[in-house]
């Protein structure tokens, strides 16, 4: 059995920590494992810690050592997780150029080809789609074509 892990708040640290669990902008688990600390420091072990936040009885030994560590740094999840994004701001940029400069026009199958060709950036031609529909980019082609054809007739 491991052996108990303590933590000994000053009253400085433990306003700190109560702040932190009452903050709304923090994000959860950090405030989570503020409350993992303050429990902790009155006494609670890391069994009884984990059964109350449901989780495993490593996540709070973890969140201790981390605190002794790092100290308040080391209650917020480290950065870099998550899958990294495989296009940059230029890429899209470079396709609004292609849209607004050429005659011609393109679906998500013909872009997402024509930027694996030209930039060597890898998208399916419906993620490019949801990118470019958050971006507000698709669509502006066919508001200028509606446009002329109303005014046509």
């Amino acid at each position: 059995m491991p052996a108990p892990l303590r933590v000994k708040l000053s009253c400085l640290e433990e306003e700190t920590l109560g702040e932190l669990q009452k903050a709304s902008s923090v994000p959860y688990r950090t405030r989570n494992r503020a409350q993992m600390l303050k429990l902790n420091a009155q006494g609670r072990n890391a069994p009884e810690i984990a059964q109350i936040f449901n989780c495993h009885e490593h996540t709070v030994r973890k969140t201790i050592k981390r605190w002794k560590d790092r100290g308040l740094v080391g209650l917020w999840s480290s950065s870099g997780r998550g899958a990294k994004p495989k296009w940059k701001a230029e890429d899209m940029e470079y396709i609004e150029t292609c849209l607004q400069e050429e005659e011609r026009t393109y679906n998500s199958i013909q872009l997402a080809r024509k930027l694996k060709q030209e930039r060597a950036v890898n998208l399916s031609s419906d993620r490019l789609r949801r990118i470019l529909k958050k971006k507000d980019i698709v669509g502006k082609e066919l508001d200028k074509a509606t446009r002329k054809s109303k005014i046509n007739n």
